[in-house]
């Protein structure tokens, strides 16, 4: 596991969606490695066009970077993940009937590289296709910040791409705003998308 954890993080936490599934949040562990890699694979990188040779080698990079990870003790670090445990459920004591669903992490991360400031950053909030627009994502986002409280922060940082319509208007719904906005030669030269530095502060008003 990633990081040694207070009984006050309360985890495994449970929802249940819209559509009456039931989701188990609960730390990352060594065997959900392969399950993860395809969500993060699959949501980030595209098997199709010129690029899609790379698919299987960019996969190996992200197993191996997330196994490196969960092998690593860090004090602030932990990787979340969404299983639907309903199968679970419905037939208890059955065994590997839960599906992974998301995953997302929060570490510490300097955000100017010209400073020694280090914030709370949210990386890697991926969803399975077969689990979008069930709450998966807001619900992970909303345990990183009760998680960022009980560790003594009071601010949490994420990127988006400008493009990214469906998850801009999803942290806004959670009151997410803009930071800055991030230069790289892949916008200017190959007109990619900008990424968009997004901040909430968590103090209670």
């Amino acid at each position: 596991m990633t990081t040694l954890f207070s009984t006050n993080l309360q985890l495994p936490a449970s929802f249940t969606s819209d559509q009456n599934y039931q989701f188990e949040i609960r730390a990352a562990q060594i065997e959900d490695v392969p399950g993860l890699t395809e969500i993060l694979a699959d949501s980030f990188h595209s098997q199709e066009g010129l690029l899609g040779w790379a698919y299987p080698f960019l996969k190996l990079g992200i197993y191996e970077d997330l196994r490196n990870r969960l092998r690593t003790t860090t004090r602030h670090h932990i990787c979340l993940i969404a299983a639907d445990c309903t199968a679970k459920l419905a037939m208890k004591g059955s065994q590997n009937s839960d599906r992974l669903a998301a995953i997302v992490e929060l570490s510490l991360r300097s955000i100017n590289p010209f400073t020694s400031d280090r914030f709370l950053y949210v990386s890697n909030l991926a969803v399975c296709r077969s689990y979008r627009r069930r709450g998966v994502a807001q619900h992970l986002l909303l345990k990183c910040e009760q998680i960022a409280l009980l560790w003594g922060f009071q601010d949490l940082y994420l990127h988006v791409l400008e493009n990214n319509y469906q998850a801009h208007q999803l942290y806004r719904k959670l009151g997410y705003q803009r930071h800055q906005v991030d230069f790289s030669w892949g916008t200017w030269l190959l007109g990619r998308p900008r990424q968009i530095l997004l901040h909430k502060n968590l103090e209670v008003k």
